[in-house]
């Protein structure tokens, strides 16, 4: 028999690697601080922050995190971001490294404040 999906983000972060799990746990406490009116949503298989936009995802890989607040998202933050491995539109953050949870949460601030701002009806 197959195993379940998680249904909800905890238990998407209680199935991800243990080595992650310390993370994981620590960077959706902070989105949710940030984004506490946000609809939480498991989506494609991965943790999604909605409001009721797109905000910003997760995902728990082998010997890494993926944060995700898209590229535009990202962009004001190239210069702070020069120190980690980023791809346009996602911050991946290894395990064995320290959360850098003070430039999350002002990338994710940013994200919040740019969605809301949107007078368009796009979900991304």
């Amino acid at each position: 028999m197959a195993a379940q999906r998680p249904a909800t983000i905890d238990e998407y972060i209680r199935a991800a690697p243990r080595e992650g799990q310390p993370h994981l746990r620590r960077l959706y406490a902070l989105l949710k601080r940030i984004a506490p009116e946000a609809e939480e949503a498991i989506k494609w298989g991965t943790p999604f922050f909605v409001e009721p936009r797109f905000l910003f995802a997760f995902s728990a890989h082998k010997a890494h995190l993926n944060f995700t607040p898209t590229a535009e998202g990202l962009e004001p933050f190239r210069k702070e971001l020069e120190a980690h491995k980023t791809t346009k539109g996602m911050l991946q953050v290894p395990y064995g490294e320290p959360l850098p949870e003070a430039l999350i949460r002002k990338i994710a601030e940013h994200r919040v404040r740019t969605v809301r701002e949107r007078e368009d009806d796009a979900f991304w």
